[in-house]
């Protein structure tokens, strides 16, 4: 079917086309997509909307029943193709979009009040539309990102998206990085840490995503990886860093580790995490290897310092605690990685001296 509006084109950044017009909610999921975040059969990611949050969309269900119910807030949309915009003067344009073969639109904000709307019997109650004409799917999902970065999306949706969208500010190059190490090894079978973090496309995981991300960009500031940043393989190398450290983590505190959540074990939690990727590059400077055995001899030294799921954290004489008592505050994690990182510095010294006599 072909729709046909008028509307007003806002004149913005060079080459893009952004406009605004009026449309109900049965015309626009007629020619629009809410598409949900998920994984294809190979594990790729598809999509880049949160799943629906039925409170929410019953809170403005409610609302909108009343005679008085007003909706300002424009529905945002983008556009690959499909979309003819034609200039009548004044800013006034035609809007002509071609749904005859498939749906050319992007709900890229908004989808909780349409959701909401077209379950309700109003068919003439018409809502704002702002709409932009993407080049590619890539600026769409870039789009997605900037838009709502600043509003209360899940973090754990905004950087699983990460990976996926190019040309984003600086400030998330590092961030960037680290979302796709993690998900690779989130997602790769085999990997020792397949389907443990928990992310926006898999509820069930354990592990923090910001946490394993931090262990990354720690270690990319000041660790193993920001040493293998100068060879052409260095995410390969990155990844096979972590993938091996986990397998020993996994190996050398097992009891500790499966079927257990960061609630039962301070070694899931999100300041263990984190601690343990000092440990991580502290093994790996000392020992100048990352392969799995080194690692778990490494941490052999460090087990009975530990205190993961039962006993006391000795800190110092006077900063005793029992193994839960480790919270994920900064200074927390501050203090069990310098107990971590001290003691495995003073355990790897002490197995170099023994083996030198």
């Amino acid at each position: 079917m072909i729709y046909r509006f008028k509307g007003v084109r806002a004149t913005q950044a060079p080459n893009h086309d952004v406009f605004t017009f009026a449309a109900t909610p049965r015309e626009i999921l007629s020619f629009s997509e809410i598409e949900r975040i998920g994984r294809n059969e190979e594990g790729h990611l598809k999509g880049f909307q949160r799943h629906q949050v039925a409170s929410h969309i019953q809170e403005i269900r409610d609302y909108l029943r009343r005679e008085d119910a007003l909706l300002p807030n424009a529905i945002i949309l983008a556009f690959l193709d499909s979309v003819t915009v034609k200039d009548l003067g004044d800013g006034i344009v035609d809007i002509e979009i071609d749904s005859i073969e498939q749906k050319p639109g992007f709900v890229v904000d908004g989808q909780q009040r349409l959701s909401a709307l077209s379950t309700m019997e109003k068919g003439d109650f018409q809502v704002f539309v702002s709409a932009l004409i993407c080049k590619d799917y890539n600026e769409l999902r870039q789009q997605f990102v900037l838009i709502n970065n600043a509003r209360p999306l899940p973090k754990s949706l905004i950087y699983e998206l990460l990976p996926s969208v190019d040309g984003l500010p600086e400030r998330f190059t590092k961030r960037k990085y680290a979302a796709h190490i993690v998900d690779v090894l989130n997602s790769t079978s085999g990997s020792s840490l397949f389907c443990e973090i928990k992310q926006h496309t898999n509820p069930r995981g354990v592990l923090s995503d910001t946490a394993m991300q931090k262990l990354v960009m720690n270690s990319v500031s000041d660790g193993a990886i920001q040493k293998f940043m100068q060879h052409e393989d260095f995410e390969g190398r990155s990844i096979e860093l972590i993938n091996n450290f986990f397998h020993a983590v996994r190996t050398v505190f097992r009891p500790e580790w499966d079927g257990l959540s960061p609630r039962h074990s301070r070694l899931k939690h999100g300041a263990g995490i984190i601690a343990l990727g000092f440990v991580m590059d502290e093994i790996y400077a000392k020992q100048g290897t990352s392969t799995k055995d080194d690692f778990i001899d490494g941490l052999r030294l460090l087990k009975p310092h530990t205190a993961w799921t039962s006993g006391e954290w000795r800190f110092s004489e006077t900063d005793i605690r029992p193994w839960n008592g480790v919270q994920n505050t900064p200074s927390d994690i501050a203090l069990l990685t310098e107990f971590l990182t001290q003691k495995i510095r003073k355990e790897l010294k002490r197995k170099q001296t023994e083996l030198a006599v």
